[in-house]
């Protein structure tokens, strides 16, 4: 964890999700916070060196890209649980690797282009380092993706976060934006003009590229634009899975509920394999403290009346990296 004051806190609060989509960004943040834009730069530039910013850029929904992702679930030998976890890491459709104590010890998430299929690049993988337990999870209904880290106060645990529905003017993904994808999930450039900076590559102007950000963002394909952190540097370290057994008829209302809590940035439905993995809803919650995050699942357990549980914790993180999207038409 590396001390953080209070301007540092508010900035990297609105780096996650409030980052201004204009030619001078980091000017337009500096006029937020009563700073000049040569001291945005300058502690944007801190905080990335000392490793909590991991990167500031555009956050795909991969579904809408035409990519197919899941999460999996090796059983793994301690003994050649690294060896494992570094074959595994080095498929470049992994974008998370993290060790969890479980019978299911090695928990990754793939995602793969279009045309070909997660389960089977799994089954490869499994069969390449001699896995034969091993679990498909992939997403058979999406309630909440909102990863953001609080870093002024505390949440107030009364607070929820429902969901709003915007406009969007949905479209599916155009060949002419796939060159624009691949920029835009680049780490932006920490210059005064970054957007005019990075569009040069493609022969576009500055306020081109930002318009077409906002038009991906505007239809979907784009979630949002901004910093992911490196949470364990920022204080976040205790990041746990809960997972729940939901009887199926009550699904649909247990998962918008755990939603809403502010804590929890993933919650998905994922198919179960009884009775070896009951499970069937997957919450990740994040928190300072094992207390902060048993705290929310008992909150959970409490406002859905579903009390079987397992949570597991991120015990070691062998890999954490963005997917990059149309790599292989480079």
């Amino acid at each position: 964890m590396t001390e953080l004051d209070a301007l540092d806190r508010a900035l990297l609060e609105r780096l996650q999700s409030d980052f201004p989509l204009t030619l001078r960004p980091f000017a337009a943040l500096g006029q937020a916070l009563d700073l000049s834009e040569d001291e945005v730069l300058a502690r944007v530039r801190r905080l990335k060196e000392k490793g909590i910013i991991r990167q500031i850029g555009a956050i795909f929904d991969s579904r809408r890209l035409g990519y197919q992702s899941a999460l999996a679930a090796f059983h793994v030998p301690e003994e050649a649980l690294e060896e494992i976890a570094e074959v595994v890491s080095s498929n470049p459709g992994v974008s998370h690797n993290y060790a969890r104590p479980h019978h299911y010890n090695l928990w990754f998430t793939l995602a793969v282009p279009p045309g070909q299929e997660a389960k089977v690049e799994i089954g490869q993988l499994a069969q390449v380092t001699g896995v034969e337990d091993w679990l498909y999870l992939p997403a058979d209904r999406v309630f909440k993706i909102r990863t953001h880290f609080r870093l002024q106060g505390t949440a107030d645990p009364a607070v929820r976060e429902r969901s709003h529905s915007t406009q969007q003017v949905r479209r599916d993904l155009a060949p002419e934006d796939i060159p624009f994808v691949r920029m835009l999930q680049e780490d932006l450039p920490l210059v005064a003009g970054p957007f005019a900076a990075a569009a040069k590559s493609l022969g576009a102007s500055g306020e081109g590229l930002l318009e077409r950000a906002r038009e991906l963002q505007a239809a979907g394909l784009m979630r949002r634009f901004g910093a992911v952190l490196r949470h364990r540097r920022a204080g976040y370290t205790a990041n746990g899975m809960a997972c729940w057994v939901v009887p199926q008829d009550r699904i649909q209302e247990a998962g918008p509920l755990a939603a809403e809590f502010p804590q929890v940035s993933h919650c998905y439905q994922r198919p179960a394999y009884p009775p070896r993995w009951p499970y069937n809803l997957f919450t990740m919650i994040h928190g300072r403290t094992r207390d902060e995050v048993e705290a929310v699942v008992a909150e959970i357990a409490e406002e859905t009346g579903i009390d079987d549980c397992q949570v597991l914790y991120s015990t070691r993180e062998f890999k954490k990296e963005r997917v990059r999207y149309f790599e292989e038409a480079r």
